[in-house]
């Protein structure tokens, strides 16, 4: 199983940046975004179900990001808008044993992480 992720950089606050996960040698799982910034625990960001009926965010978050995914591509996204400083973080999917999970402990497949920066 390989969780394949594109899609950080450096932006300015206000821009928007969409993040890709591919996924490989599993298909049609619950899957979702966490991030961690530098000195803080890993932080839930999003999570959608296997056929993108359900999604759930974070709260810090709601409002900007939207997850989707396409399952003819075994790709999910997150796209993020209107970025603040503090979503500079490194941003992993995952997937999840549990449907409707916002817990790390329930996702045991993860990406290497991408790095997202975000300027004031």
């Amino acid at each position: 199983v390989q969780l394949t992720q594109s899609g950080g950089g450096l932006v300015q606050a206000g821009d928007s940046l969409r993040l890709s996960c591919t996924t490989s040698g599993l298909y049609n799982v619950a899957m979702g975004w966490f991030r961690q910034a530098p000195g803080k625990e890993r932080e839930f960001v999003a999570r959608i179900t296997w056929n993108g009926a359900s999604m759930t965010y974070g709260d810090s978050v709601k409002g900007r990001f939207t997850i989707s995914r396409d399952n003819d591509k075994d790709t999910m996204y997150l796209q993020m808008n209107n970025l603040k400083p503090e979503d500079t973080a490194i941003y992993y999917c995952a997937v999840s044993r549990v449907p409707y999970s916002v817990s790390a402990d329930t996702y045991h497949y993860w990406g290497k992480g991408t790095l997202v920066t975000v300027s004031s």
